[in-house]
């Protein structure tokens, strides 16, 4: 794994997720951010839904993009700067974990992109991979989770398969953050029995786009 230099951050939590991407490759905050943003962005994410902006998430990019619910079954809607405040402080909070990754990893991670991800009961997203192969610029993905009193019969885990073998599940409860290589980790979305919300993204570098 990479090596981490030694930073002075004054929240612990930031150092945490650097160190484990160095030693282990993934990372899991139980608590990432406070209760009440938390709350905040499943709201908006519920209020985007019922006003019919979110839609079905496709798999593959450009030309070759395809809706397949066989394999990705979520809808999701993109976040920019600018249209809500619980959106503005997520992203500031996460261009925080960004020049921490910087400072301790040297990735040369240039921006952050997300949106949010609703898992109808049943959905799932099959195993993948979170870098294309003709665009090299994801780096770290991170994903938020927004789902109160989320009990572990509810499914809906992100399953991680990491090296010997070893599978990790993170379950989808409010607060948690999952970050991991996203080059490097292979993982799935198993089937939702209720209503699953997040927030999914990637800290990109500047890259080469192959065609």
């Amino acid at each position: 794994m990479m090596r981490a230099m030694p930073i002075s951050l004054e929240n612990p939590m930031l150092a945490a997720v650097v160190d484990d991407l160095a030693t282990h490759g993934w990372s899991q905050q139980a608590l990432f951010l406070p209760a009440d943003l938390v709350r905040a962005l499943a709201a908006e994410c519920r209020r985007r839904d019922a006003e019919g902006e979110l839609n079905p998430a496709g798999i593959g990019r450009g030309d070759a993009q395809a809706v397949r619910e066989s394999i990705r079954g979520d809808q999701i809607q993109w976040i920019d700067p600018g249209q809500d405040e619980a959106c503005d402080r997520y992203l500031a909070a996460m261009d925080q974990l960004r020049l921490a990754i910087n400072q301790g990893l040297f990735l040369g991670l240039e921006d952050f992109e997300c949106h949010f991800a609703l898992y109808p009961p049943g959905a799932f997203y099959r195993r993948h991979l979170d870098r294309f192969r003709d665009d090299d610029r994801r780096m770290v993905s991170a994903v938020l989770y927004l789902n109160e009193d989320w009990q572990p019969e509810h499914g809906g885990q992100l399953r991680m398969f990491l090296a010997n073998d070893v599978n990790h599940d993170v379950e989808p409860v409010a607060g948690c953050l999952a970050v991991f290589l996203s080059g490097e980790v292979p993982h799935e979305v198993l089937p939702a029995r209720r209503e699953r919300l997040s927030l999914t993204g990637w800290f990109r570098r500047r890259g080469t786009e192959l065609f």
